[in-house]
């Protein structure tokens, strides 16, 4: 991902340093025959080659079902590598570099609203997903012949916990390793199956990005889907056109303010400066962590869960331009900023005395 101001950003994780393969014939002589036998079932048991293309698209399995980290707890971002060394691109870093130039800050001064960059989170955001989760999940059970129970806990795990967890300790499926990763692989097959029939984005939605293009304002979608998965949907929809920039799965991000953070490269605009339109709660935290603002969307979780949203709405219908202008009226506006003045130490004031003649 390549930023405009000239460099590339990599989050650090350990597998951007790993080699992408290994030699074939790679001699192991300490090998146990054990260890082989075990490692070949694995490799058995565990085909995604098996599975053909939806769509058109090849089938690769998505992290649709894993929560992510919320990230940027304590403002750090990405580190890029550069000819002098390596470089620490955290939230201050972009909020500092992505600053307008002269130019642009007469522009925004005139149209204030094309100062904003707004970043949509592709959850319960833009399309419900909640129902086509949960349904991924009941037909897996039909399948296999299983039952999910109907504990309003259970399912909350469906939705927000990782198909690990829910299908050894909360369903109790499978044991065995090979298993799980079929019975996972599978699901996120029906999910991907089920997301490329999407035609119709909330209500609202639409309206709502008409209103904002308008205003040249800026728009981007978060998603951990597929790229190709992403944009066939979009394009569904009839969506495409609102967004300028796409943050998915191929960008490597590692959370969620990841995520965010990639987006706003991708618009030039500050962190800072963005809008995120998010459902949950972990979201809009992640949003806060990069000194964004946050506007939260009740339905998938009640409104009591998402106080620390900076606006809560029912909606996209409940929204106005002018509800970004309201979000950032008690920030100001660095062309109009005050600046700090410099003052001088007051000289010390002379004593002034009368001298009496007599």
């Amino acid at each position: 991902m390549e930023s405009t101001f000239g460099f590339r950003l990599i989050p650090t994780t350990t597998s951007s340093f790993l080699p992408h393969h290994l030699p074939i014939n790679l001699k192991l002589p300490s090998l146990q025959r054990s260890s082989f036998i075990q490692q070949n079932r694995k490799r058995n048991c565990y085909r995604p080659h098996e599975i053909g293309p939806i769509d058109g698209f090849q089938f690769t399995p998505t992290k649709g079902f894993v929560e992510e980290a919320i990230g940027a707890e304590y403002g750090e971002g990405f580190e890029t590598f550069r000819p002098d060394g390596p470089l620490k691109v955290d939230v201050d870093f972009l909020n500092d570099r992505l600053q307008e130039g002269f130019l642009k800050r007469i522009r925004y001064a005139m149209k204030p609203d094309e100062a904003y960059g707004l970043i949509f989170s592709w959850d319960n955001v833009m399309a419900g997903t909640q129902a086509l989760k949960l349904s991924a999940w009941k037909e897996l059970a039909h399948e296999e012949g299983k039952e999910i129970p109907e504990d309003d806990d259970v399912q909350r795990l469906l939705l927000h916990g990782a198909p690990d967890h829910v299908l050894h300790k909360v369903l109790s499926w499978e044991n065995e390793a090979c298993e799980l990763e079929r019975l996972k692989l599978k699901l996120s097959q029906l999910y991907s199956n089920k997301l490329l029939k999407l035609s119709k984005p909330l209500e609202g939605l639409k309206e709502w990005l008409d209103a904002v293009s308008t205003a040249q304002i800026p728009c981007a979608v978060v998603s951990s889907l597929d790229r190709r998965v992403m944009v066939e949907i979009l394009e569904r929809m009839g969506l495409m056109k609102y967004f300028q920039a796409i943050v998915t799965e191929e960008d490597g991000m590692d959370s969620m303010a990841h995520r965010l953070l990639s987006a706003a490269v991708k618009l030039d605009r500050k962190p800072s400066k963005c809008v995120v339109f998010e459902d949950d709660p972990r979201g809009i935290t992640a949003a806060h962590n990069c000194t964004m603002m946050a506007v939260a969307l009740i339905g998938a979780h009640p409104a009591y869960d998402l106080v620390q949203a900076d606006l809560a709405v029912g909606g996209f219908n409940e929204l106005s331009v002018i509800n970004l202008r309201r979000l950032f009226a008690h920030t100001g506006s660095t062309f109009m900023e005050l600046q700090k003045q410099v003052v001088e130490k007051t000289p010390p004031r002379r004593r002034l005395s009368v001298d009496t003649i007599f």
